[in-house]
């Protein structure tokens, strides 16, 4: 039984990654024989989780069915958080959110109860979609930190960090739980759904309130030998005696980060040399709103944030020149929060890139801004459960109708 739910599992995944599949198509992606492979799908068929969609295009011989996954067959809660803000989204099987995308301010620094406050707001946004619980395959959770994803635990922000973060949620709410980097997921959307797709070796740097990196090397997701690779924000940068959030002064962070764009955007406001779009009271007590504010002048070309945003971008390109020496990758993706201010970010890069970089390295690297932006995070935390599926633990209450 357990091999044969791993099987059904492994199919899951492919399904939700590749939208449709013949039969041959799956039983080469799963490495199962096609008439097991046939029995599986009919099985699922007749269980009511896979549908037929029509046929392939023809290539000259007999056209094969195609195979998908119904979107309401089952569900996965998809969490991304930051130090301050927490999105929370139930996603059908198409990645598509069920109702409006729950946004929370949730601290995380020096905030005891911030564990039991996700728990209970994951809870309220499961009971608020109405999705029976037997129909949640899981939940996938992307949060800032040093995290161990294999373990579950996070040293950053959580107390108790000797405790599964996983596992305590996995308790409280009856559906599988797992965790990982931001960044980490961040690039996981990336490399299935966006612009790193198809590429073997590429580096996609999560422009947030810190500088994040995901990587992926010989097309798999990089974690580093515990799960720490990819602090990029904390590589010393600069001889500014500025202190970094982790302690340490000079870091990549300290320069780039959108909060230290907001910061220097209000800093110019005083001066009366100034003109902005900005409006005087732009520090609203919150910095979502603040960076929102900052998005839409730079959407409409006010002078003053583009050159705040291009100086930060090519310090960032500065450190993409290392990584770029160093790793080799084809392609480098600007994704994450910061990419809703759009390709304002890709010239400063290229030309910090083209100075700093060993033209022979350089030349067939490319640089290119994300197409899911924000929302990276957020299909990254779905993707993250399809990637568990085959080889995790299996609660009752998530078999969705396998049996």
């Amino acid at each position: 039984m357990q091999k044969r739910l791993q099987y059904k599992h492994s199919i899951f995944r492919e399904f939700y990654y590749a939208g449709s599949l013949s039969c041959a198509e799956l039983s080469a992606r799963i490495g199962k024989s096609i008439p097991l492979t046939t029995q599986m799908i009919n099985n699922l068929i007749e269980e009511g989780v896979v549908e037929e969609n029509g046929l392939a295009p023809s290539n000259g011989g007999r056209r094969p069915a195609m195979y998908s996954v119904k979107p309401d067959a089952m569900y996965v809660v998809a969490v991304a958080m930051d130090q301050m803000i927490t999105r929370i989204a139930i996603v059908d099987f198409h990645n598509k959110p069920v109702g409006v995308v729950a946004q929370h301010e949730l601290l995380l620094a020096h905030n005891p109860n911030a564990l039991q406050q996700l728990k209970t707001l994951i809870e309220q946004a499961i009971k608020k979609s109405k999705i029976p619980k037997k129909k949640v395959l899981g939940v996938g959770i992307g949060m800032p930190g040093f995290i161990d994803a294999l373990q579950g635990i996070n040293y950053s922000f959580f107390p108790n960090e000797s405790k599964s973060i996983a596992n305590y949620l996995d308790d409280a709410l009856g559906i599988p739980v797992y965790i990982d980097n931001d960044s980490s997921i961040v690039a996981l959307a990336e490399h299935r759904f966006g612009a790193a797709a198809g590429s073997r070796n590429a580096m996609v740097v999560n422009l947030g309130w810190g500088v994040g990196l995901g990587l992926i090397l010989n097309n798999q997701l990089y974690r580093g030998e515990n799960g720490f690779a990819g602090e990029f924000s904390h590589i010393p940068f600069f001889n500014n005696n500025k202190v970094c959030s982790c302690g340490k002064k000079g870091c990549l962070e300290t320069e780039t980060s959108l909060k230290v764009i907001i910061d220097k955007a209000e800093q110019g406001l005083k001066r009366k040399d100034v003109s902005t779009f900005l409006k005087k009271n732009f520090r609203t007590g919150s910095v979502e709103k603040d960076w929102q504010a900052i998005v839409k002048a730079a959407q409409v070309g006010d002078e003053y944030v583009v050159k705040l945003l291009t100086a930060a971008g090519y310090d960032i390109g500065r450190g993409v020149a290392v990584l770029i020496h160093l790793f080799n990758p084809e392609l480098i993706v600007l994704s994450g929060r910061g990419a809703q201010a759009g390709r304002i970010w890709q010239a400063p890069v290229l030309q910090a890139v083209n100075e700093h970089c060993i033209p022979r390295l350089v030349g067939n690297t490319l640089v290119k801004m994300s197409v899911l932006g924000h929302k990276a995070e957020l299909i990254g935390a779905a993707a993250l459960v399809l990637e568990h599926l085959s080889r995790s633990k299996i609660k009752e209450t998530t078999k969705v109708s396998l049996q």
